[in-house]
């Protein structure tokens, strides 16, 4: 049968290669043929939660059309909620463990060893037009180098207007811009003189969204636009309490986010594994500029997620049973371990605090929210869900005997007679006479320890080369912590890879 001459066959090819010409194989050639191009935009003192409460339907179609995922700092002693941290850690990539600012001041700052994105953009590929502009003129006083094309600290009688302005107008060049950030100030403005709960701070939200529009605007009039691959990249740098201010460890102080639209982000998604300095490895990669391990970067590209074993346990997370602190609807712990991983509790102590008997899964707002003010905010090199064994917080409901257990990974293939690499997240603070130690049996063998923590290991990347004995075909870890009213000890992001 034919319709108008033509085919039955010859429909059916060409809505297949109709198909294929619009189909996801077809989206990622057209992206990898366009040009890549990054706007970061920072939104002073900004929460998520107030974003959604407020007129912002700008920023609410970025979350809409791409990536949301919620995040969480620091505190004292690592460092306050303040935007001198805050933005450095936003821009280079590193904690301020690294990068050094503790204040406003930049004191001890070590932006030659770890500078800003813009700078490692332009050192990797110098034909790039980078831009920076921004309402708190630290920002682009001190943060972002010399090296980045054009810096532009807008006078304060311009404010975010002004700021916006230049911003539109370099997006909207020719040829345009390859990397931007833009700061705009005025939310924090409104959380300090009225507070986060105020109807003044949802209408600077409402105020900024309208500037981010403006900002997208510029990119959608560009004539290349077509030819361009946009990513869009929106953070903060810390929150703000209800009544106004911030710099303290209350949870909304230590609240930032990232929405990101564009690159490889899919519509609609929500992740929980997202942390500050993630944003500096995302544009980078965005931009094709391969990140070097001597850099030293905590962040890890948006596009490239690494999930461990401990975040397939978001789902099934329970809700407090002695702890009255956190909250009752928050989400946030569970024995219960991944699939190959156990829990040895055999030594371990009777009663006390349920959450806290043995080693348990959480998450950073359950478990500092438990206790402020103990550097549990300091574990700022997890992420989504973590391994913890505390002890002090276990100790606060009356209890027989010490903490003692062990936590137990699967039977990993190792190569018999050649190194193999351990890698995993620590944060551990000492007290007493706690201890944690990491143990590894072959094949069944009794475990032998490799590493003993009898002193503070803060948010501590560790890596450890194994020796694995000839003949041997698989490898179990253990971690195990013993101690008493003490203190606690977190792993997560646990590998063991061969040579």
């Amino acid at each position: 049968m034919t319709t108008s001459g033509i085919s039955r066959r010859s429909l059916l090819a060409g809505a297949a290669a109709l198909a294929a010409a619009t189909g996801p194989l077809a989206a990622v050639a057209r992206a990898a043929s366009r040009t890549p191009k990054v706007l970061v935009i920072g939104l002073d003192g900004t929460l998520l939660n107030r974003v959604k409460d407020a007129s912002a339907p700008r920023l609410k179609s970025l979350m809409a059309d791409g990536l949301t995922a919620a995040s969480s700092l620091y505190a004292n002693p690592f460092a306050p909620t303040m935007s001198g941290p805050g933005w450095s850690t936003v821009i280079t990539g590193v904690w301020p463990d690294k990068h050094n600012v503790k204040d406003n001041e930049f004191t001890g700052q070590r932006f030659a060893q770890y500078p800003d994105f813009l700078t490692r953009a332009e050192t990797a590929r110098p034909a790039l037009s980078t831009y920076a502009v921004a309402s708190w003129a630290p920002i682009t006083d001190t943060i972002f180098s010399s090296k980045v094309d054009g810096r532009v600290s807008t006078p304060s009688a311009e404010y975010d207007t002004g700021t916006t302005a230049r911003a539109v107008e370099k997006l909207g060049s020719a040829p345009g811009p390859d990397a931007v950030f833009v700061q705009l100030d005025n939310v924090d403005h409104a959380g300090h003189s009225y507070g986060a709960a105020s109807q003044q701070y949802l209408d600077a939200i409402h105020g900024v969204d309208t500037q981010v529009g403006q900002l997208l605007d510029a990119i959608a009039a560009r004539p290349t636009r077509a030819e361009e691959d946009w990513l869009v990249l929106v953070t903060a740098d810390h929150g703000h309490t209800d009544a106004g201010g911030h710099g303290g460890s209350t949870w909304q102080e230590r609240q930032t986010f990232l929405i990101a639209k564009g690159g490889t982000a899919a519509p609609g998604s929500v992740r929980h594994d997202v942390r500050m300095p993630d944003v500096a490895a995302s544009a980078l990669t965005h931009l094709g500029i391969a990140i070097d391990p001597a850099w030293g970067l905590d962040g890890r590209p948006i596009q490239q997620p690494s999930p461990d074993d401990f975040d397939a346990l978001r789902a099934v997370l329970k809700t407090p049973v002695d702890e009255g602190g956190i909250g009752a609807g928050v989400v946030g712990f569970t024995h219960t371990p991944p699939a190959g991983w156990s829990v040895d509790n055999t030594r371990m102590g009777t009663g006390g605090v349920t959450e806290w008997r043995g080693w348990s899964f959480t998450t950073d707002e359950f478990w500092t929210k438990a206790q402020r003010d103990q550097q549990r905010e300091s574990n700022v090199r997890s992420r989504d869900v973590f391994a913890v064994a505390d002890g002090d917080e276990w100790q606060d409901k009356s209890f027989t005997g010490t903490f003692d257990s062990t936590l137990v990974s699967p039977a990993w293939p190792v190569r018999g007679g050649a190194p193999a690499t351990l890698s995993y997240v620590t944060h551990y603070l000492q007290s007493g006479a706690q201890k944690g130690e990491v143990l590894v049996s072959y094949d069944g063998a009794a475990p032998v320890a490799v590493k003993t923590y009898t002193s503070d290991a803060v948010a501590r990347a560790e890596s450890l080369t194994l020796n694995v004995p000839a003949g041997a075909s698989t490898a179990r870890v253990r971690f195990r912590y013993t101690g008493g009213n003490d203190w606690y000890w977190v792993i997560d992001q646990v590998k063991l890879a061969g040579s």
